[in-house]
C-alpha cells in the first residue's frame, strides 16, 4: 500500500459549480495530493458524467498522485503511440517546446475510438504551460445530437461507423522493418465498429460517436455518402454553442468525458514550453442508442441488382501473384 493510501481521506468541502452551458464544471475545495473519500469520489463521478468536463484549478501534486486519483475512477490503460515516462507506462508525458512542437492532437477527436473498447474519461494535468496559448477546446456531442432536427435524427440513428489508428500510422514510416511493424500493430487494433449515436451509460443521453481523427467510414455506405454524412457530422463541432474553451495555468487538472465529449488542443504556442501529465482510465465497448440498422436499406441502390447478388464480387478474390 501507498503512503498517499495510508493517510485519512481529507474532510470533504467539496464544491462543483457549472461553468458552461453543455458542458464544464469548476470542482474546489479539494485536494487531490491528498486522500479522496468514497463519498467525494462517488460525487465527481457523477459530476464527471453530468457536465462532461472537470476543472481543478491550484493541484501541487506529484505523477503519483495524479495516477492514484485516475485509479480510483477505474483501471488506468496505456496509450500505445503516446510518449510515456519509461517508468510509468500508464503516464503519458507531453514535453512540447521549441525542441519538440506537438503532434496530431490539433483535430477533433475522441480518445482512442480505435480501440473496441475506448477510454471512459482522460485527466490532464498543466505542470509548465506558457501564459497564453494551447489552449484546449471541448465540444459536447450529446448537445450536438440534441441539435439537430428531428429527419436528420431519425436518418442517423442505428448506422455504425468504422475507427482506426489512421493519424498514428506514419510513425511507422516506409521501411520494410515498419511496415512489418505496422502489420503487427494492425492485427493488435482492428478496425473498430462503433455505433454513429451511443447511448451514454450513466446519464443515457444520446450521443454522437465520430471524430475526424478516428473514423474511417459509415458500415454500408457508398463511399461518397458516407464521406459527405461524416463531414457533416465532423462540422458539428465546430457550433460555438456546444463549445468551452479551456485556458491552461500551472496546477491544473481537468477530467473529461471521452463517452460525450470531443476535445481540440490549439497549437499556437510554438516554441513556448507545454508541459503535460496524463492518465487514461479504461473504458466499455460503446452502447448502441438505437438498433443497427439492417446494411439493404444502408447500401447506394445504382446497380439495380438483386438482394441476392449482394457480397457477389464478380469473380474478384486476394490471390499470390
Amino acid at each position: 500500500m501507498s503512503a498517499l493510501a495510508e493517510r485519512p481521506a481529507q474532510t470533504s468541502t467539496l464544491r462543483i459549480e457549472q461553468d458552461g452551458a453543455y458542458l464544464g464544471a469548476f470542482v474546489t475545495g479539494i485536494d487531490l495530493s491528498k486522500p479522496v473519500s468514497d463519498a467525494d469520489i462517488e460525487a465527481l463521478g457523477r459530476a464527471h458524467a453530468e457536465y462532461g468536463l472537470l476543472i481543478f484549478r491550484d493541484q501541487d501534486m506529484s505523477a503519483d498522485d495524479l495516477i492514484a486519483f485516475g485509479n480510483r475512477f477505474g483501471t488506468l490503460s496505456v496509450h500505445p503511440f503516446a510518449p510515456n515516462s519509461g517508468v510509468k507506462p500508464e503516464l503519458i508525458t507531453f514535453r512540447n517546446d521549441d525542441k519538440n512542437p506537438p503532434f496530431g492532437t490539433d483535430c477533433w477527436h475522441s480518445d482512442e475510438t480505435f480501440r473496441i473498447a475506448p477510454p471512459m474519461g482522460t485527466m490532464l494535468r498543466a505542470t509548465d504551460v506558457p501564459a497564453f496559448g494551447g489552449d484546449t477546446m471541448f465540444a459536447s456531442m450529446s448537445a450536438a445530437w440534441e441539435g439537430l432536427s428531428d429527419r436528420m435524427q431519425h436518418f442517423i440513428s442505428g448506422l455504425e461507423a468504422w475507427h482506426d489508428f489512421k493519424v498514428f500510422k506514419p510513425l511507422f514510416g516506409e521501411s520494410a522493418e515498419g511496415r512489418k511493424q505496422l502489420r503487427d500493430y494492425e492485427d493488435d487494433y482492428p478496425p473498430a465498429l462503433h455505433p454513429v449515436v451511443t447511448k451514454h451509460p450513466v446519464t443515457g443521453r444520446n450521443v454522437i460517436f465520430v471524430n475526424p481523427q478516428f473514423t474511417v467510414r459509415i458500415k454500408g455506405m457508398e463511399e461518397a455518402e458516407s464521406t459527405a454524412l461524416l463531414t457533416q457530422l465532423y462540422d458539428l463541432v465546430k457550433v460555438p454553442e456546444y463549445q468551452y474553451r479551456h485556458r491552461w495555468k500551472n496546477n491544473t487538472l481537468i477530467f473529461w468525458d471521452n463517452r460525450s465529449t470531443q476535445h481540440y488542443a490549439v497549437h499556437d504556442y510554438f516554441p513556448k514550453r507545454r508541459y503535460m501529465e496524463r492518465v487514461t482510465i479504461a473504458g466499455t465497448q460503446p452502447l448502441p442508442a438505437f438498433p443497427a440498422a439492417d446494411l439493404k436499406f444502408v447500401r447506394n441502390r445504382k446497380a439495380r441488382k438483386p438482394e441476392e447478388f449482394q457480397g457477389n464480387y464478380a469473380g474478384h478474390a486476394p490471390k499470390k501473384v
